[in-house]
């Protein structure tokens, strides 16, 4: 069940370059909301809505948050609206992260793939080690929220300007040879995903991921981000709106 409207951005703030952390009051939508769920945000002046991951559920408040890259005219037009003004969003839409209580889990973002990674990590707290990657420190992003909400936190840099140098699979990989965790949770580049669910494979742990994808309708009527998926050795094409985002790693087929 999702719903549509206009509702008060009561927050704004650019958090790096081209990246921007609104918060909006939709009281309806955040007691449905779930961590991986996405919206559909509408750009005056353009006909299709663009998906924008849900980052941050806030019940108590009747909040949303969504972080996000300025990647083109309707992103950027999103951008351009401030604080008291209406934002046009339908959400909550897409299956979510399954949460699993009283477990150990491993959160990794890559770039504009970790907002939605916060959700989901704050339901784990102190029992969560979440491991982001940029290519460089100016756009890193949501460390501190992370570490609020009591998790451990690995950043990784392509450059080697903070944290780790090099890829997220690295701490991942010392990370299951050490203290292996229930679920790893995962949302980025198709080609980090790939290397994140080959390695919950060979250590035997369970994984979900979050695939990006362009989306025209958001509710699966389209075609437009199908993805290939395989399930019981059958293969599917399956809608990223609507059969996900977040599927289970193992069924995604990366080829």
């Amino acid at each position: 069940m999702y719903k549509q409207g206009k509702y008060q951005m009561t927050e704004k703030r650019a958090i790096a370059k081209g990246v921007f952390d609104m918060t909006i009051l939709c009281p309806e939508i955040a007691a449905l909301a779930e961590p991986g769920q996405f919206m559909q945000v509408a750009a005056e002046g353009f006909f299709l809505r663009r998906p924008i991951s849900i980052c941050d559920i806030d019940r108590e408040r009747g909040t949303l948050r969504m972080v996000f890259e300025v990647r083109g005219k309707g992103t950027d037009k999103i951008a351009e609206l401030n604080k008291g003004q209406l934002i046009d969003i339908m959400a909550p839409l897409g299956k979510g992260f399954t949460v699993y209580e009283g477990k150990k889990a491993v959160c990794v973002g890559g770039g504009i793939g970790t907002p939605p990674m916060l959700g989901i990590a704050k339901k784990y707290g102190a029992n969560a080690e979440v491991i982001s990657g940029f290519r460089t420190a100016g756009i890193a992003i949501l460390q501190e929220d992370f570490a609020a909400a009591g998790c451990k936190t690995t950043l990784c840099t392509d450059d080697g300007t903070a944290g780790v140098h090099g890829f997220v699979t690295e701490p991942l990989k010392t990370r299951l040879e050490t203290d292996k965790p229930d679920i790893i949770y995962a949302c980025g580049p198709a080609p980090m995903l790939r290397g994140i669910v080959e390695l919950a494979k060979q250590y035997g742990v369970k994984s979900e991921v979050s695939l990006e994808q362009r989306m025209a309708c958001g509710v699966g009527a389209c075609l437009v981000c199908v993805c290939r998926t395989v399930k019981d050795g059958e293969s599917y094409l399956s809608h990223v709106c609507k059969d996900g985002p977040v599927f289970d790693g193992e069924e995604v087929d990366f080829t």
